[in-house]
């Protein structure tokens, strides 16, 4: 599968329906790169025009600026913003809620003005609009738990779109006690992703692992590269890596396509 860049396309003559946005995540991080093939798999497969920036995206600047580094994140953003506008870019799809929320809601201020949507909101477009088919197949009837990603959840208002795909999936959706506007953040946010944790109780992410756990849930559905890191070191963590699996939501539909 070859996906083309919006220079490419540009030279030919050709506007894209969307731009999808990677991500430093998607980019460089393994088990990102999975997401992120998916998601380009389902484009492909329902033939939607679509292009990425290539080697001309640079990361949104949402660790540098939760991080206090506001020199960083403007220099970042800036970039972003000449090239978003150069190409004259509408609409993007991210498929990491950090970088939706720092596009969506940051860029703005800066000059960039774009739709921007997650993945699971556009996909769910697609769903109620019949373009997009889906089969319960492999996930039908299974047990299965999702986790609000806080920039999806609490930070956006988001909350319906992942459920109304899981429930197209035809799944036994087990929520856990903290859900939708109470979930439990993973542990990652405010850029703690990036810091030793300060002293305490308990690990977030090992206490959001335990809720999992708690569903019994064979599933874990997710939709951000930073839960996905955090919880999978929870899970491993409590050496339940045999009995919950993480996907995240663009994985189980390619799957049931």
């Amino acid at each position: 599968m070859t996906i083309p860049t919006m220079a490419e396309m540009v030279a030919e003559g050709k506007t894209p329906e969307i731009l999808f946005w990677v991500g430093c995540a998607g980019s460089y991080d393994a088990r990102a790169q999975k997401v992120s093939a998916a998601f380009a798999k389902i484009l492909t497969k329902m033939e939607i025009s679509f292009a990425i920036l290539g080697q001309e995206e640079v990361c949104t600047g949402d660790p540098a600026r939760r991080a206090g580094n506001e020199f960083i994140f403007q220099m970042l953003a800036n970039q972003n913003v000449q090239t978003l506008n150069g190409y004259g870019i509408k609409k993007i799809v991210a498929t990491c809620p950090h970088c939706f929320n720092t596009l969506k809601n940051e860029y703005p201020d800066l000059g960039g003005n774009y739709e921007v949507v997650h993945h699971t909101q556009y996909l769910n477009e697609l769903l109620k609009e019949g373009k997009l088919k889906i089969q319960g197949g492999t996930f039908k009837g299974q047990k299965i738990t999702y986790h609000d990603s806080c920039y999806m959840g609490r930070i956006n208002g988001e909350y319906e779109a992942p459920r109304e795909l899981m429930e197209a999936l035809d799944v036994d959706l087990v929520e856990m006690k903290r859900s939708r506007k109470n979930g439990l953040c993973c542990g990652a946010g405010g850029a703690q992703m990036f810091k030793e944790d300060e002293p305490g109780r308990e690990r977030i992410n090992i206490e959001r692992s335990e809720e999992i756990i708690d569903t019994n849930a064979s599933i874990v559905a997710l939709n951000c590269p930073f839960c996905s890191t955090m919880i999978s070191d929870g899970i491993n963590a409590k050496e339940k890596q045999d009995n919950v699996v993480i996907f995240d939501i663009s994985e189980m539909i390619l799957q049931s396509m």
